[in-house]
């Protein structure tokens, strides 16, 4: 345990109680943990002093940026250097023909109807479902939504006006680019710029099958009625890994062994939910060894920001609910305070998008396994990042009877400690301000306050998520030992200074629960 017996600690000091945390605990709400992020600055409205400010656009502070690269940061440790892929960092702007080519100008719509009398718009599936109750599928014509609209009487929600026809409304940013204002789109998705440049990777990085290429960076979306903060943007992270692989080809069987302990939840396109760890069953109802294999690579990650089995699921998703290039296809999802709430779109593409680009493109984009020229198959695993970040403040945010705590995991907590002196006063702040600076020279993500009470110190560090604090008191002084406490627990024990890196180093470093066996 952290705390050992014996050792003495700050309870005097700080009015903390080390009573279990459990008790009388509850989850946030979402308008909760909205304000913390407003209030703490992990993110908040784009240019929010203006009037005219967007919806679908935020912006992260300081603790959420740190967030942010924490979690790309074991991202990119779990999945991308685990698996050996390559990453790049392609442009956000790209010309209209590859839209074409991919199918997105003709297949990203949405269903839009407006109001006669206050031009609201509104998407009209989302609209209908909610008003009536109904399970309304996206893809109706605009004929059939008008019928839904007429026959539950629906009008506009913001002023009573008559509802107008419904149409199709296509999401996709068109930028003019130069002074011939030539047709460009701001990338919906990472992925298009992995495709196309994925014959002059194979050749400069000497690719074998089957290979992943990763990319973290922005996509555009110019959604109808963005809402629910960081849940559905206009402007938004992806982490994307797209899998190339020889469909003909054999998968290496020893990599399952390191994965052997993951379990995953699948649920069935007919309802049926179940539970696998054996890889032989996983496949067959996944749909390949590889395929298993890399989702249950997602599952491990997922794990070790903090998610059980429990917590997550795989979703099949029907032929109706697919993407227009999928032939199969799995929703990644957490349990939330909102419900099921999809963070990972997981796609098998087969051949789909090298083969239109390689038609549109008239370029060879077909590659040589081993003596086999193949044109290869893709596995998405696309990554909201925005919405992971939103599910760790939903699962980890607890009001107890006297504070509130995100207990973030270490790995992506902001700040790992915080460092106090007990009094604002020489010697204290001398000697905190160096453990301040040497932690920083060993790339410790450290934060330094000094003022308030030590309680109150206390207080904030645990609403923002850090895991750990250091305190400069008198015994300090003394013995050069300081006060190391635990955010979940609060106990406290005496760490020597020389030995405080190396102790939260290995803090740091422990198995968050699920991390290898959920």
């Amino acid at each position: 345990m952290f705390y050992e017996k014996g050792l003495r600690n700050l309870s005097t000091s700080s009015t903390e109680s080390n009573s279990p945390t459990s008790i009388a605990e509850r989850r946030a709400s979402y308008e909760e943990i909205l304000r913390l992020a407003l209030e703490r600055g992990f993110f908040f409205p784009s240019a929010e002093i203006y009037n005219d400010s967007l919806a679908g656009f935020w912006d992260y502070g300081p603790l959420g940026f740190l967030l942010k690269s924490n979690l790309e940061r074991e991202w990119r440790r779990w999945i991308v250097k685990y698996e050996d892929m390559i990453e790049m960092d392609g442009a956000l702007i790209l010309p209209k023909s590859v839209f074409e080519a991919s199918g997105h100008l003709s297949s990203m719509v949405d269903p839009i109807v407006e109001c006669t009398k206050c031009h609201n718009r509104l998407r009209a599936d989302k609209f209908i479902s909610e008003k009536t109750g109904l399970q309304v599928d996206e893809r109706l014509s605009p004929e059939e939504f008008q019928d839904l609209i007429s026959k539950y009487n629906l009008r506009c929600p913001k002023c009573g006006g008559e509802l107008g026809k419904p149409s199709r409304f296509n999401m996709m940013f068109r930028v003019g680019v130069g002074a011939e204002n030539a047709d460009a789109y701001l990338r919906p998705e990472t992925a298009q710029n992995i495709f196309t440049a994925f014959s002059r990777l194979s050749k400069t990085q000497r690719l074998k099958l089957p290979k992943g290429i990763a990319q973290v960076g922005k996509s555009f979306r110019n959604e109808i009625a963005p809402r629910q903060s960081l849940l559905r943007l206009r402007e938004l992270i992806q982490a994307e890994v797209e899998v190339f692989f020889n469909p003909s080809g054999s998968f290496d069987h020893s990599k399952f062994e390191k994965l052997q302990n993951v379990k995953m939840k699948i649920l069935s396109v007919d309802g049926e939910m179940k539970e696998v760890s054996d890889f032989s069953e996983a496949a067959r109802l996944f749909g390949s060894e590889i395929i298993a294999y890399y989702f249950a690579l997602l599952q491990r990650f997922y794990n070790a920001i903090g998610f059980s089995k429990e917590d997550t699921r795989f979703r099949e998703l029907s032929a109706k609910d697919r993407a227009f290039y999928a032939t199969s296809a799995f929703d990644f999802e957490i349990n939330s305070g909102l419900g099921w709430v999809e963070l990972v779109a997981c796609n098998y593409r087969t051949d789909y998008d090298l083969s239109t680009h390689s038609k549109a493109s008239k370029k060879d984009l077909m590659v040589m396994d081993g003596e086999t020229k193949v044109l290869p198959h893709v596995i998405e695993l696309s990554l909201g990042v925005d919405r992971t970040m939103f599910m760790l403040l939903d699962k980890f945010f607890r009001h107890e009877p006297n504070r509130d705590v995100l207990r973030l995991p270490p790995n992506v907590a902001p700040y790992l400690a915080a460092v106090f002196p007990l009094i604002s006063k020489p010697p204290f702040e001398s000697v905190a301000e160096k453990i301040y600076e040497d932690l920083k020279l060993q790339d410790f993500a450290v934060f330094y306050d000094d003022s308030g009470a030590i309680g109150r110190r206390y207080r904030r560090m645990d609403e923002v998520g850090t895991p750990f604090c250091v305190t400069v008191d008198p015994q300090t002084i003394d013995d050069q030992t300081v006060t190391l406490r635990q955010r979940d627990s609060m106990e406290q024990k005496r760490v020597k200074i020389g030995e405080l890196a190396e102790e939260l180093r290995r803090l740091r470093n422990q198995n968050v629960p699920g991390t290898i066996t959920a």
